[in-house]
């Protein structure tokens, strides 16, 4: 999982809303990108900083774009018998009250959207662990 979330360049092919990605520099501990997002019309770009640290955590950080900020940690626990527990937390705010009006409407929905989308795309790449 560590793999599959650290493998940013490939968000544009199972995440809604990611319309484009553009990595500015990505090593072993670290990554830029900056990433165009759409929805209903809308379109925005941000840029972040992924910081790895192998198997166990990710955290990104905000760069710039149109929110007051973003954070978001993956935290991952081996479990017995195979595979791991994910732990997932996000944090942020808009600049745009529109988009904050938005994001607040839809949030819960956008989000299980998107972790539908990793399981997904974890069940793909690694099979379904019983």
């Amino acid at each position: 999982m560590f793999a599959l979330v650290t493998d940013i360049a490939r968000y544009p092919e199972f995440l809604p809303w990611v319309i484009a990605l553009r990595i500015r520099s990505d090593s072993e501990h670290e990554a830029v990108a900056d990433m165009i997002v759409g929805f209903k019309g809308l379109r925005e770009s941000f840029s972040c900083r992924v910081h790895k640290q192998r198997p166990g955590e990710v955290c990104v950080s905000y760069i710039d774009g149109p929110m007051k900020h973003l954070n978001n940690e993956w935290h991952f626990q081996p479990v017995e018998g195979g595979g791991c527990r994910v732990d997932f937390l996000v944090d942020f705010s808009f600049r745009s009250r529109m988009f904050e009006a938005l994001a607040g409407q839809m949030f819960d929905k956008a989000l299980r959207k998107m972790i539908a989308a990793f399981e997904t795309r974890a069940d793909e790449l690694y099979g379904v662990v019983a």
